[in-house]
């Protein structure tokens, strides 16, 4: 079984490393342009943003090429899912993928320009993220067919956000600003899996290709990456996942 990832403080990779099977960093397989994958069972675990599917892993399914009779995707969210798969299903339909079985996990929010982060952690043990995780792993081994069901007010929602998404192409990299605790240690640049954060000689700096994964500012080790409109100056990574496994799936 393979099993393509994308992270950006832990969440995915956590869930993928929990289905098993051998796993491949999303966006380590762009950089490298590996785009075709075979094997008899195909993941894809990557988190919803703005209750759609990221614009970067749609991207990547245009030229992706899956060999496999059971493909599955599962996706992580903090609040709500929305029509994430209805809109991976449309998405999937433009790609000549058939996915056997779609659904989604809740776990902590990374949002810093929505949710507080230090309640985000507090509250994690209430999401029961391990029982249902259990059940999609369960499902998995057995090649259960099933797509988690989309209502209308689902897809309406995922509709409104993705209008809000493409007005904010550029992403939320004009939103930072650095404080002088930051030690030009380049932890950003590295765990950033678009390579949109530079660090030469003075503070980072940020060019015009983020895709808002927040990955540079939640790993910090000086927590000194701020952003405009946030909630709280603490920060998340997946308590499972070190940094060191973050930059390796993303530099």
């Amino acid at each position: 079984m393979i099993v393509l990832y994308f992270t950006a403080t832990g969440n995915s990779l956590y869930v993928a490393k929990r289905i098993g099977g051998e796993l491949y960093s999303i966006p380590k397989a762009i950089k490298t342009g590996n785009y075709s994958f075979s094997d008899k069972k195909i993941g894809l675990v990557f988190p919803i943003y703005g209750l759609s599917v990221p614009a970067f892993i749609e991207e990547f399914l245009h030229k992706v090429k899956l060999d496999s009779s059971y493909i599955f995707a599962v996706m992580s969210y903090g609040f709500y899912d929305g029509g994430a798969a209805n809109h991976l299903l449309k998405i999937a339909k433009r790609c000549g993928i058939t996915f056997s079985y779609i659904n989604t996990v809740k776990m902590v929010d990374n949002s810093l320009p929505t949710y507080n982060m230090e309640r985000q952690i507090k509250n994690e043990p209430k999401k029961q993220i391990e029982e249902h995780l259990d059940k999609i792993i369960t499902d998995i081994s057995d090649s259960r067919q099933w797509i988690v069901k989309n209502s209308g007010f689902d897809k309406f929602m995922t509709k409104l956000f993705l209008r809000a998404w493409t007005r904010r192409s550029q992403g939320i990299a004009n939103s930072f600003s650095i404080e002088d605790t930051c030690t030009k240690c380049a932890v950003c640049a590295k765990v950033c899996p678009v390579d949109n954060v530079r660090v030469q000689s003075g503070k980072p700096e940020f060019g015009s290709n983020c895709i808002s994964c927040l990955a540079c500012t939640q790993n910090c080790p000086q927590n000194a990456i701020r952003l405009k409109g946030e909630k709280s100056t603490a920060r998340f990574r997946n308590k499972n996942i070190t940094l060191k496994e973050i930059v390796d799936a993303n530099e």
